[in-house]
């Protein structure tokens, strides 16, 4: 059983940065492949950034290529996104995922994740 809390969301204007935090306990946290979705409201549920176990592979939405950035540390069992030069349309809840399988590689699709935060509000003002 893994439990996941994100943190770090808030309100910013447009062009401000945020960094949201995903701290995990339960399991061997290493072993996980760990992603950020996000949803806003009316609107499907989207991979934003996607990172491996070790953090040596990573992939990202191309609409935030170049502005968000994924890591993790492993020895704080942490996933962290640093968001740069938000968006009115970057606003939407924050989900942190775990993934059993890949944990040496990518996992791109919701139905590849395990495990859940219960989200964080990012709200852009213009």
């Amino acid at each position: 059983q893994v439990q996941l809390v994100e943190s770090g969301g808030g309100l910013v204007q447009a062009g401000g940065s945020l960094r949201l935090s995903c701290a995990a306990s339960g399991g061997t946290f290493s072993r996980y492949a760990m992603g950020w979705f996000r949803q806003a409201p009316g609107k499907e549920q989207a991979v934003v950034a996607a990172i491996s176990g070790s953090g040596g592979n990573t992939y990202y939405k191309e609409s935030v290529k170049g502005r968000f950035t994924i890591s993790r540390d492993n020895t704080k069992n942490t996933v962290y996104l640093r968001m740069n030069s938000l968006k009115p349309e970057d606003a939407a809840v924050y989900y942190c995922a775990a993934s059993r399988q890949p944990s040496s590689d990518l996992a791109l699709t919701s139905n590849e994740y395990d495990y859940w935060g219960q989200g964080t509000q990012v709200t852009v003002s213009s």
